[in-house]
């Protein structure tokens, strides 16, 4: 029977096409009307472009997304702290991926379209609510009014939808809202002169006021210029009131541009790019606990829905894919059962579970705390404030709980052995 999937978000096209590629009929659920490019940009990490490119998308990826060379940080002064290899320049075999979200959604869900067929995607159908059969599911569906729109059966249910998830609020009904931390994230995209090598993502700055930036495409064939997406963070007085998370808020640039009026670099013009910005939204920066389950019965949860992290180290959209194609392998192995869901959780709940806590310390990103701490006021010399090692080292054990490090990922079979035709 069909795989259901509520959510056409990134991990929810990812499994609909991994699931596709292993000839096990499925069916996408999205809530809006109409899917849109909308967002700002991305990274997606190796070991997830690896599997973007196991779907056969690498030349679609490579007509939009910018192929990252190196990731550095820098403190608030723009003095650089610590610089690393990414992607191809890394020795990985795969690349990183800096993409607009809009595109690359866009790109899978056309993808899917073609693939799986558009009846099998439908959208405006809000998923509400389940029930187990007597060898499956059955859904339950409604429009944007809430009146209901079709009931759906299928061998398993997948909740992809989102840190709002309507299926991880019925499983958990007191969870609650997804956990602030008092930090806001704006988040926009500049068309700007290239930076440093051109295929440079920054970091600057220390964890309660931090810049980052990176293009995500190559030279506009109008403005000859590439596209620069950029994020600035702003860590709020404790007890400070905010308004809730809405990933659709225009950010306004009086509540963040002061703080960096000064951030002139002698290689990035922050201010500038900031106020340049062709749009900008605002994002408080939330997560949820790890949950100490995901799957009940033929029902389980992907992505954002299974485990909202913070966008620190570049991890959300990898680790859905991740999720999507580790999914898609049970299924291959132990057909649409709840057998396949428990070994996915099995592997999966516990990586992310992990990444999540790191996520709340900064991961690789509290190199730039620590050199705050220990000079504020600057420095000459880096290592006369961390040494190579303490820097290497946070690097490495990132790469290592994230799932990414080089020689194990170049040395790992693909997540899903596809039979040959």
């Amino acid at each position: 029977m069909t795989v259901l999937v509520a959510g056409g978000g990134i991990g929810g096209l990812t499994v609909a096409l991994s699931l596709h590629q292993i000839g096990v009929p499925v069916r996408v659920f999205e809530s809006v009307t109409e899917i849109k490019p909308i967002g700002v940009g991305i990274n997606v990490l190796p070991h997830a472009g690896r599997e973007l490119i196991e779907l056969g998308l690498l030349d679609r990826l490579d007509e939009t997304a910018i192929r990252t060379r190196e990731l550095a940080y820098y403190s608030k002064h723009g003095k650089l702290i610590w610089s690393e290899p990414r992607g191809l320049e890394a020795g990985y075999r795969w690349p990183q991926l800096s993409i607009h979200r809009g595109i690359l959604h866009q790109l899978l869900y056309d993808i899917a379209r073609e693939r799986i067929g558009a009846d099998n995607i439908l959208t405006a159908h809000h998923f509400v609510g389940w029930e187990e059969t007597g060898n499956g599911v059955r859904a339950r569906f409604v429009g944007k009014d809430g009146k209901p729109v079709g009931e759906y059966e299928g061998s398993l249910l997948i909740g992809a939808d989102g840190i709002h998830s309507a299926m991880r609020a019925r499983l958990y009904p007191r969870e609650g809202a997804p956990i602030w931390n008092g930090r806001i994230l704006w988040r926009g995209v500049t068309f700007s002169e290239p930076f440093l090598t051109g295929r440079t993502m920054i970091m600057a700055g220390h964890e309660t006021l931090k810049f980052v930036c990176y293009p995500i495409s190559r030279a506009d064939s109008e403005r000859g210029r590439p596209m620069i997406n950029w994020i600035a963070e702003r860590h709020l007085p404790p007890g400070y009131q905010w308004r809730r998370e809405d990933y659709n808020r225009v950010g306004k640039l009086e509540e963040f541009l002061p703080h960096f009026e000064d951030w002139h670099f002698n290689w990035l013009d922050v201010p500038g790019l900031i106020r340049n910005a062709e749009y900008c939204y605002e994002y408080p920066l939330v997560d949820r606990d790890p949950l100490e389950c995901w799957t009940f019965g033929r029902v389980t949860l992907l992505g954002d829905a299974a485990h909202p992290m913070y966008p620190i180290g570049s991890n959300g959209a990898s680790q859905a894919i991740l999720d999507a194609r580790v999914l898609a392998r049970e299924i291959l192995a132990r057909g649409p059962t709840p057998e396949a869901l428990a070994a996915y959780e099995a592997e999966r709940r516990p990586a992310t579970s992990r990444l999540v806590l790191l996520n709340r310390q900064n991961g690789p990103e509290q190199v730039m705390q620590l050199v705050e701490e220990r000079a504020p006021n600057g420095f000459n010399d880096i290592a006369e404030v961390l040494s190579r090692e303490e820097l290497e080292s946070i690097a490495a054990n990132y790469k290592k709980v994230a799932g990414f490090q080089v020689d194990e990922l170049n040395a790992r079979p693909p997540i899903v052995a596809v039979p040959k035709a």
